[in-house]
């Protein structure tokens, strides 16, 4: 296995990055696109490479770290113009009322992480740390001053990576009523002061 991470990907790797996030975070985005190849779709056409870093085996995408700033986001291109091409006016709607929840400003010289996924047989290789690795490095190398993220309270794998790279919880909270559409009922967020 020879493993490269690289800073977004050539639009050729859009499906497989769709397919990676999504067996990732499927769960959390079917309520708002219970569609599973609605949503594939909608996340192979609407994704910024820019906003990511890849983690490539033997030039395939295996894993990928998404995020956002005050200029755009891996996700900015989910728009509700596109959700209601894709999906129609009800399910455009539907999602655009759900994904709303998941929403996230930076603020300036702030990296807001959006998630990082790793195709399931290449999980627990370390690959999540690199690309972690990865987007810190590009934060520090274009001055950000910290990097902000939320870990969900039914990960505890990953916020135990976070505090090991130094990331802090700066508050935690509790929403048990979304429970049933989302799949948690808490999240922490966490920064890292660069």
């Amino acid at each position: 296995m020879q493993i490269n991470i690289e800073h977004g990907w050539d639009i050729i790797h859009s499906q497989t990055i769709a397919q990676i996030y999504d067996d990732a975070f499927g769960a959390k985005l079917a309520p708002a696109i219970p569609d599973k190849a609605k949503r594939l779709d909608l996340l192979a056409h609407c994704f910024m490479p820019e906003y990511s870093s890849v983690a490539f085996d033997s030039g395939q995408p295996v894993g990928i770290a998404g995020f956002s700033d005050r200029n755009g986001a891996l996700t900015a291109g989910i728009k509700l113009t596109g959700l209601f091409r894709r999906l129609g006016i009800v399910g455009g709607m539907r999602a655009c009322v759900i994904l709303s929840l998941y929403e996230r400003k930076p603020k300036p010289r702030e990296l807001v992480m959006d998630g990082i996924a790793t195709k399931e047989s290449h999980r627990g290789k370390g690959i999540g740390t690199q690309l972690l690795d990865s987007i810190i490095s590009y934060a520090q190398a274009h001055n950000y001053s910290s990097i902000r993220l939320d870990v969900i309270n039914t990960n505890p794998r990953a916020r135990k990576l976070y505090e090991a790279k130094g990331f802090v919880p700066v508050k935690t909270d509790y929403f048990p009523y979304l429970n049933w559409l989302v799949g948690f009922s808490g999240s922490t967020t966490m920064r890292l002061i660069l």
